[in-house]
Parts: C-alpha cells; sequence; structure tokens
C-alpha cells in the first residue's frame, strides 16, 4: 500500500521559512518523478514543483520561482520543499504526489497517480 505522508506545515509570518517533508511508503521516490501541488482557499490545486524521474530535473511555478526548493533525499525515501521569503498568497494545503514516469506533463495533476493527505501553510501579513 503506498503512503505520502506530509509534514512541516504551519503559521508563519510574511517573510518567514518552512520546510515541507513528504515520507513515502510503499514506494521509492528514486524512482518516480515527484512534485508538490497547493491548493487555496476556494482555489484550485496549482502546480507549483517537480523533479523529474529520468535526470532529476526541477521545475517551479512562476509564483515561487527563486524562493521555493524541491530536492529529493533518496536514503530517507522522501521529498522536501524549502519555501523561503513566505508570502501571505502562499497560503494553501501543500500535496506531495508521485507520477509513474515523466511521459506527461508534471505541471499537471492528472499526471500523478499517488497523492498525500497535504499539510496546511498559513502565512500571515
Amino acid at each position: 500500500q503506498v503512503q505520502l505522508v506530509e509534514s512541516g506545515g504551519g503559521l508563519v509570518q510574511a517573510g518567514a521559512s518552512l520546510r515541507l517533508s513528504c515520507v513515502a511508503s510503499g514506494l521509492a521516490v528514486s524512482t518516480y518523478a515527484m512534485g508538490w501541488f497547493r491548493q487555496g482557499p476556494g482555489k484550485e490545486r496549482e502546480f507549483v514543483a517537480t523533479v523529474t524521474l529520468s535526470n532529476g530535473r526541477t521545475y517551479y511555478a512562476d509564483s515561487v520561482k527563486g524562493r521555493f526548493t524541491i530536492s529529493r533525499d533518496n536514503a530517507k525515501n522522501s521529498v522536501r520543499l524549502q519555501m523561503n521569503s513566505l508570502k501571505p498568497e502562499d497560503t494553501a494545503v501543500y500535496y506531495c504526489a508521485a507520477a509513474l514516469d515523466d511521459t506527461s506533463n508534471l505541471r499537471y495533476t492528472p499526471a500523478y497517480k499517488y497523492w498525500g493527505q497535504g499539510t496546511q501553510v498559513t502565512v500571515s501579513s
């Protein structure tokens, strides 16, 4: 049984940093493309960042580029999202996801087979 469990969310002030972690069981993150998405209040789930399976390249949404960093830790079978210079508009539930390969556009939710339950990030102004 595959499980992705996110942690590290919380309430912070604008300008602060948080590091989200996604620990996988039932799959090896080294054999999947991994991504982070978020869903703000009243909004659709949107792409945040991904690390590809084939070559480990990373891609980011324009809104987080330069502030967020995705990384894969194969030894801990986890994926992290380092979030710096947080803004109130980053407030959302953040989800970790795993895709079987890179053949689909990893910026879109249908590319991913497994999802975590999400962790809340709230940034106050």
